[in-house]
């Protein structure tokens, strides 16, 4: 008889994002709860619920009217791994997950290239940095999430009519980030997604209607199987060529192992010297259903069993539980 698969604690605060994930750990056989994280309580002295721990909070999660939940999500993962329970992107990775800064850090690190970003608090300040900048450049929450509040200047001058406008929010603790704009030849970015330490699929992104790109399906509700995967490349998501073996995505794979990343979706643009520039860490990352079968490829099954070949059977040969350094 086989030995029951041990409990997946699902931590959220977008429930409309979960029904790919649960279908996939139903259909390995995990039984799995939702845990809420925009409410609740946290005793230090109690222990936590036996399981693996999935995390799920999104840096945009304040868009939804969860204005708690990325505080509360760093209290639960930092009790969680006092208790020694395994978690898919703890404390170390969400901390990358909702700072741009710390991704733009943290990339160089690991030797990837990634255009020039300054990080600022205060109209005044944000101003100031904008006149630094040679070119173009954008405008971002430092906690973002779904390419919301993004921006394209063209000067300062277009940035400081833009702050003294109704429009202008500065997002989660009046961080805004600047960064330098790269022009790529085609309107387009490429995602890279990664579960488990391997390279899963890649995917390119229009930014012909805007810079909100979230993958997910209920993000794009009326998105048909026509729009996906076109020969003109004009399709909201479309194939890409870059494959595992490529040089960038093994630098995102050491970056992964190297920060406890288990499942991320990094993307990069491409200019028109061929320079590519990594600009964006998700660690919460959604698949698109439409793209997945167009290319084969459940993202959120993949994830599912890389918890039932991969983690479960660490966890019962006594492997450290922690994926973080």
């Amino acid at each position: 008889m086989s030995k029951a698969l041990p409990t997946v604690h699902i931590l959220y605060e977008n429930p409309a994002w979960l029904p790919p994930l649960e279908a996939a750990l139903e259909a390995e056989g995990f039984p799995f709860r939702r845990v809420e994280v925009w409410k609740g309580t946290i005793d230090t002295r109690t222990e936590p619920p036996e399981g693996i721990y999935l995390n799920r909070m999104s840096p945009s999660s304040h868009t939804r009217g969860h204005h708690e939940s990325v505080a509360l999500m760093r209290e639960w993962l930092l009790w969680l791994e006092a208790w020694d329970r395994r978690i898919l992107n703890g404390s170390r990775a969400f901390e990358l997950e909702v700072s741009k800064l710390q991704q733009d850090l943290v990339l160089n690190r690991y030797g990837i290239r990634t255009p020039r970003t300054v990080l600022t608090v205060g109209k005044e300040e944000a101003l100031a940095a904008a006149k630094t900048f040679d070119g173009p450049f954008i405008t971002k929450h430092n906690q973002g999430g779904k390419g919301l509040g993004i921006r394209l200047f063209e000067s300062a001058a277009g940035l400081a009519k833009h702050l003294d406008s109704p429009e202008f929010e500065a997002g989660p603790n009046g961080q805004v980030v600047l960064q330098e704009y790269i022009r790529s030849v085609q309107p387009l970015i490429t995602r890279i997604e990664i579960v488990g330490g391997r390279f899963l699929f890649s995917m390119s992104s229009s930014t012909i209607s805007g810079f909100e790109l979230c993958p997910s399906d209920a993000c794009h509700p009326t998105v048909a199987e026509s729009n996906v995967c076109p020969a003109d490349g004009s399709a909201m998501f479309s194939r890409s060529p870059v494959t595992g073996d490529d040089p960038l995505v093994r630098q995102y794979l050491e970056l992964c192992r190297g920060e406890g990343i288990e499942i991320a979706g990094i993307e990069f643009v491409e200019d028109a010297q061929g320079r590519r520039y990594t600009y964006d860490i998700n660690g919460n990352s959604n698949y698109n259903g439409v793209y997945g079968r167009e290319i084969g490829i459940d993202g959120m099954r993949e994830v599912s069993r890389y918890l039932k070949n991969v983690v479960v059977p660490a966890l019962e040969s006594g492997i450290p539980r922690r994926a973080v350094r």
